[in-house]
């Protein structure tokens, strides 16, 4: 019977968060209704600043903790990548909080996307933890 690695549920919730960025994280009703993504792109009345911003750097950690989870699912470097995948989970998490803060005021109120990302955040963050401790117990 095959057993669960925890590396590859890291990479899992990676994948899941790398594609919810492309869903509408920010929703309003305001002047005329609207919604962006956290890679960038706005429709309606939500207007982004054009520059590489938190959600731009979301996206890119998640590509990285995609590979950190796949090096600790092969076994490549297991005690580094869970290490690196710990802390990156970390970092996409903070980097979360601080995107809710800096985007989601009044009208502009937080889409279906930024919750999926959440989940997928937590879940990435309890599996690398996961990793750790058992790369660490062998």
């Amino acid at each position: 019977m095959a057993r669960v690695h925890p590396g590859w549920l890291v990479a899992l919730f990676a994948a899941i968060l790398s594609v919810s960025a492309w869903l509408p994280w920010l929703s309003t009703s305001a002047n005329g209704g609207g919604h962006a993504s956290a890679i960038g792109g706005s429709v309606g009345g939500i207007v982004l600043p054009p520059r590489f911003g938190v959600g731009q750097l979301i996206v890119l950690l998640s590509a990285v903790l995609l590979v950190a989870g796949a090096m600790i699912g092969r076994g490549l470097f297991s005690r580094l990548a869970a290490v690196a995948a710990l802390v990156i989970s970390l970092g996409i998490a903070a980097l979360g909080v601080w995107y809710y803060q800096l985007n989601v005021v009044a009208p502009i109120s937080a889409g279906y996307g930024l919750y999926i990302g959440a989940v997928a955040v937590a879940g990435a963050l309890g599996c690398s933890v996961w990793a750790l401790v058992s790369v660490v117990r062998r």
